[in-house]
């Protein structure tokens, strides 16, 4: 299988990115399971940036086939629904392998949760040494421990792999003052600090990912991933969502995490 793409022709502000896609995306208006039209859509949006030179990796939510909280607040045991919840993110991640290789682009499955007969377990450096030569990496089973969530499976990931950023697709055009959906009053946010989202609680990732973003310096943008061409904008540093930082402010990715900061090297 040919490589991704010629990784000396990344001219973007983004030398490598972790992307964030929600379970529920995938099931678009079906509301559950996975929407083949668009899964297959967006692996075109991540193959767009991924020619571009972009090195990927991506981690997917499970909460269209399952929602490890919901069945915890309705008496299931929580760390047997978290685990429940990690095993619909292996499904949902082998589904995008499959319309990412369609697509052209190698990729590689790495699992916080031994599953060897079906994908690898999560290794750091080999994660690394895959981005490094162009391989999409897919991040399943979230953290591998119950009571965390994927946002923070994403950040850790981020972290871990010197990402430059992290791109969190959703449903919404970014993220609001109040909830779109409940106040029809709610203004748009094209850009907040990691401590205002923290005090005001609003809706960017939970308070342990946003926490990890901030220690290690990781800028976020919270886009609609459900507008064709969204995902390369937002790489490409246009305005598009909202754009989360240490200062909250609007000058997207003046500084690569990659330019001052090299990932360790541990395991």
């Amino acid at each position: 299988m040919p490589r991704n793409r010629n990784l000396s022709c990344n001219k973007t502000p983004i030398k490598r990115a972790l992307l964030k896609v929600s379970g529920e995306m995938l099931a678009g208006d079906q509301g559950t399971g996975i929407d083949n039209a668009v899964l297959e859509r967006i692996a075109l949006e991540i193959s767009q940036v991924a020619h571009l030179g972009v090195e990927l990796g991506i981690v997917l939510g499970g909460g269209n086939i399952f929602r490890g909280l919901a069945a915890a607040s309705q008496g299931m045991e929580r760390s047997i629904a978290d685990h429940m919840g990690m095993l619909a993110t292996v499904i949902n991640v082998l589904a995008l392998r499959g319309a990412l290789e369609r697509q052209g682009l190698e990729t590689r499955i790495q699992s916080a949760l031994a599953i060897d007969q079906v994908v690898d377990r999560f290794h750091r450096r080999r994660a690394v040494e895959y981005l490094d030569a162009g391989r999409i990496v897919l991040f399943a089973a979230g953290t591998g421990n119950p009571y965390f969530t994927t946002d923070t499976a994403a950040a850790l990931r981020a972290a871990e792999t010197g990402a430059d950023a992290i791109f969190k697709g959703t449903k919404v055009e970014g993220v609001f003052d109040r909830d779109p959906e409940k106040d029809a009053d709610a203004v748009f946010l094209p850009s907040l600090s990691y401590m205002d989202a923290i005090r005001k609680r609003l809706a960017v990732m939970d308070t342990t990912a946003i926490s990890l973003c901030m220690e290690n310096e990781i800028p976020l943008v919270v886009f609609d991933f459900t507008v064709s061409g969204n995902l390369l904008k937002a790489v490409t540093g246009q305005d598009v969502g909202t754009y989360v930082s240490l200062n909250g402010g609007a000058n997207r990715f003046h500084q690569s995490r990659r330019s001052h900061a090299g990932v360790p090297g541990n395991p």
